[in-house]
């Protein structure tokens, strides 16, 4: 009885010591301080946080972009006259990826991983990658104006990234109207 114990409490510590812990890139006041530098430190009157709230037909929009509807029932964002600053999660493989994006006239400002959990595919938080990003567009079908190169090793954090950043363009374009 003891020796089953023993087993299964080293096979508990293994799989507890393999277990990947967070990496925070950015968090979301840096990130804040990134869109919306005329703030400054002290203020935050050139944004305003707000928040989303899912009805039916925009959980079927999301839905058609992530292929599952999004797992929230609101959504904090910043806004000014003409940029939203989203952060917004989506599952890699098997945990979630936090990003910010900052979209300005309905277009990529600024993508950023803040909060990276999987095992692999972390490359997408190197500034090469998420570069891409800028620029982009929503065209029609919910599609990036542009193409998004790949990561070996990292291909289903990259489909995560394109995923979220679909998701903002488009939340932009709501909240803007």
């Amino acid at each position: 009885m003891m020796k089953a114990i023993y087993t299964i409490f080293i096979l508990l510590a293994t799989l507890a010591s393999t277990s990947v812990d967070a990496k925070t890139f950015l968090t979301e006041k840096e990130l804040l301080s990134q869109a919306f530098p005329e703030a400054g430190k002290t203020s935050d009157s050139k944004h305003n946080k707000q928040t989303l709230w899912l009805d039916d037909a925009l959980q079927s929009k999301i839905e058609n972009i992530l292929s599952h509807p999004y797992p929230k029932l609101r959504i904090k964002y910043w806004k000014n006259e003409k940029k939203t600053v989203w952060i917004l999660e989506e599952i890699g493989k098997v945990k979630p990826i936090t990003f910010g994006f900052v979209i300005t006239d309905n277009q990529v400002e600024l993508a950023r991983v803040l909060t990276f959990r999987e095992s692999r595919g972390y490359e997408i938080a190197n500034q090469s990658f998420y570069q891409q990003f800028n620029q982009t567009k929503l065209i029609q079908d919910y599609q990036l104006s542009k193409q998004i190169d790949g990561i070996s090793g990292a291909t289903m954090s990259v489909s995560a990234m394109k995923k979220i950043a679909k998701l903002a363009l488009m939340l932009h374009q709501e909240v803007m109207k």
